[in-house]
């Protein structure tokens, strides 16, 4: 037996040995599961999925195509959908992340959560109820719950020396294309406005809003600039 039967009947055995203890795998052939990977009945698990190290897959979860998970806890009927990474991460019960997700190492997602696309987290915790639903980056942020991290909205976590937190207290509102330079604290049922770029602390129940006023030029289809 050659190198690459030896790899796939290994494969084959760990593939079925999961599937008689109750995991529904759609296509073995695709499906690379670690010998260290410990996963529960009642999840699903798509093709071209990737599982190593010391994953741990609760019951009821769903693991989505093209699913790359490293060293990452699973919880309880969690939905990972298709085309996630995530190394050394945790997603809480009934939560539900991607597609197209970047859990990186130290990430904590809490319990009902909502993680979308394009939503990339570093060195952070949600807490539960919070919502990220697509193209925003948090990194080194502790996040309470029921917070609402908008579409565009960053952390500003590095200055180019040291990397700072960033701390979003419950029930906290981050508007679209809000900047939040860290170090950072945004209060209870603080609201951030949208296109905000925010340095200084609020305090709880505040309203931020930091943004260059308008200003808008008339007639400027007119301007012989703009035919040059």
């Amino acid at each position: 037996m050659n190198q690459l039967e030896k790899i796939t009947a290994t494969r084959q055995r760990i593939n079925a040995l999961h599937m008689e203890n109750g995991v529904r795998i759609l296509d073995p052939a695709t499906t690379y599961i670690d010998e260290s990977v410990t996963i529960a009945e009642n999840t699903t698990i798509y093709p071209g999925a990737i599982l190593e190290g010391n994953c741990v897959i609760e019951s009821g979860a769903f693991i989505g195509a093209y699913v790359h998970l490293t060293d990452t806890h699973i919880c309880a009927n969690a939905r990972i959908l298709s085309h996630c990474v995530m190394n050394q991460a945790k997603v809480g019960e009934n939560s539900q992340v991607g597609p197209f997700a970047y859990l990186r190492p130290k990430t904590s997602v809490g319990d009902n959560c909502r993680v979308g696309n394009f939503v990339e987290i570093k060195n952070a915790t949600l807490g539960n109820y919070t919502t990220a639903a697509h193209l925003a980056y948090i990194g080194d942020a502790t996040i309470g719950n029921h917070v609402n991290f908008s579409c565009g909205a960053i952390t500003a976590n590095y200055n180019g020396k040291i990397k700072s937190q960033t701390i979003i207290k419950d029930n906290a509102f981050i508007g679209s294309n809000a900047n939040l330079i860290a170090p950072v604290e945004i209060g209870e049922w603080a609201f951030v406005a949208a296109g905000s770029t925010i340095n200084k602390n609020l305090p709880d129940s505040s309203f931020a809003i930091a943004r260059v006023r308008q200003e808008t030029k008339e007639n400027w289809d007119k301007d012989p600039r703009r035919n040059a």
